[in-house]
């Protein structure tokens, strides 16, 4: 496959030749911006990397190329069985967030509560194929299954490099942990409640081992400088590669879980912080942070961290979190 993935998937093409090989792996086309490759050796895990389910976040999409263009040319070897995700593709050519309603929100089958558009069927696309995808292992196979979603922020951060883990009744998997360690995270995020978030279905659904990573600050096509991703690219290549596992170069990660999450229910909704604040801004207990009729906020605990603020998000949607810090043992790390 002798062209640029994301070259071809921008510009709403497919490949005449949709399936080939290498000396050292197969690879198959299977829908547009979705592409299969497993080595001819022997694998033990089967990973899922996505980027692009919105369309303005655009750095991940293009290390996630430069990924696949080392697999395809056999300057990188492959040892796991590995799916490709654009995800929102219409969305990428246009550089906008999303076209008609956050893709991100409709996984588990949550798409159905939405009016129809090119967004869920997408959402429907993906859980089918990352479904299969899974599936295609035989359940006595021994292959772990993982899953990275990866994103950008809209906002600046004052921990610019974070994962947030979804909602998950059974202790996270210690692999998962110590590679996202790795990749010298500033932070960890845990969720407490199910979601409508690609990470949380794979986890939910299909029982990978999942994780939305967010690499930085959106910018257009061109603009991002892979440099300052390189920690996170580095532990998604050794992973993939079967190369032994960085070793942490940074502080320890901070560590979150979400203990309210403020949803937008008016268009006379207001959250009282200014339009640049960046996310993990330290919140005082007592602050009134939000409020619309018939409900206010205020922070709860002696101290709170504010994750996503966006005021301007369609009414039912998510207007930001409100996360505490925590430790290892509390969350079942160790």
């Amino acid at each position: 496959m002798h062209v640029n993935f994301l070259s071809l998937t921008l510009q709403g093409e497919s490949p005449v030749i949709k399936q080939g090989e290498t000396s050292t792996l197969c690879w198959q086309w299977l829908a547009e911006g979705i592409l299969a490759l497993w080595p001819k050796a022997v694998y033990r895990q089967a990973v899922v990397l996505s980027a692009g389910l919105h369309g303005n976040e655009t750095a991940p999409v293009e290390m996630l190329n430069q990924l696949v263009t080392e697999l395809l040319s056999g300057q990188r070897p492959l040892a796991v069985r590995l799916l490709v995700i654009f995800g929102n593709i219409p969305a990428l050519q246009a550089g906008k967030r999303y076209l008609h309603t956050d893709i991100n929100r409709m996984f588990g089958g949550r798409y159905r509560q939405f009016a129809a558009s090119g967004e869920t069927a997408r959402a429907r696309q993906l859980e089918q194929l990352v479904t299969a995808f899974f599936a295609a292992d035989a359940p006595d196979s021994g292959v772990v299954r993982y899953h990275y979603d990866l994103h950008t922020a809209i906002r600046d951060s004052v921990l610019p490099r974070f994962g947030l883990l979804p909602f998950q009744s059974h202790p996270y998997d210690a692999t998962l942990l110590a590679w996202l360690d790795a990749a010298d995270l500033d932070a960890l995020v845990f969720h407490r409640a199910p979601g409508g978030t690609f990470s949380y279905f794979s986890s939910e659904y299909c029982q990978a081992a999942s994780c939305t990573l967010e690499l930085g600050k959106a910018r257009p096509f061109g603009a991002n400088d892979l440099l300052h991703f390189a920690d996170i690219n580095r532990m998604l290549q050794a992973f993939i590669s079967g190369d032994t596992r960085p070793v942490r170069r940074q502080t320890a990660m901070h560590l979150f879980c979400v203990v309210h999450t403020i949803i937008k229910h008016s268009e006379i909704f207001r959250l009282h912080l200014s339009d640049d604040t960046p996310n993990f801004t330290c919140l005082t207990q007592g602050m009134l942070l939000a409020e619309q009729p018939g409900e206010t906020y205020r922070v709860q605990h002696e101290q709170e961290w504010i994750l996503f603020p966006n005021p301007q998000v369609a009414t039912g949607m998510r207007a930001g979190l409100l996360l505490t810090e925590t430790t290892p043992e509390a969350l079942s790390m160790v």
